[in-house]
């Protein structure tokens, strides 16, 4: 079980992440609509994982990212995107994002996904 933290400006996609994981047994420590406002509870909870966007408005997910590896290298963050974002994608995998996630999710691609990440 691993406590997480959910940073996505869609209330919808936070809600169907929330039941996802909880359902898989890990505990969702932190949610935040805003990347400005997922850094700080990044740095305030220490979850031990982040699933981000990538799109959102005021600060993008990239550059949350970005500042969390600054703060702690060893983050462990997956990102979440929709369908057609590949160089997008790639910028995050090389700036320390340990996987990613496609919209529309299923839940087995989410469950797989975050245990990969967490080993």
């Amino acid at each position: 079980m691993a406590k997480i933290l959910i940073v996505d400006d869609s209330a919808v996609s936070r809600k169907k992440l929330r039941r996802i994981l909880e359902t898989a047994d890990h505990e969702i420590i932190g949610e935040a609509g805003d990347g400005t406002v997922g850094l700080k509870k990044y740095q305030d909870l220490s979850p031990d994982l982040v699933t981000m966007d990538i799109t959102m408005p005021d600060v993008d997910g990239i550059t949350v990212l970005k500042n969390i590896i600054d703060v702690n290298p060893s983050a462990k963050v997956v990102m979440i995107t929709a369908l057609g974002k590949g160089s997008t994608i790639l910028e995050a995998l090389n700036a320390g994002a340990k996987n990613y996630i496609t919209k529309p999710f299923a839940n087995d691609q989410v469950i797989s996904t975050i245990a990969e990440a967490l080993e």
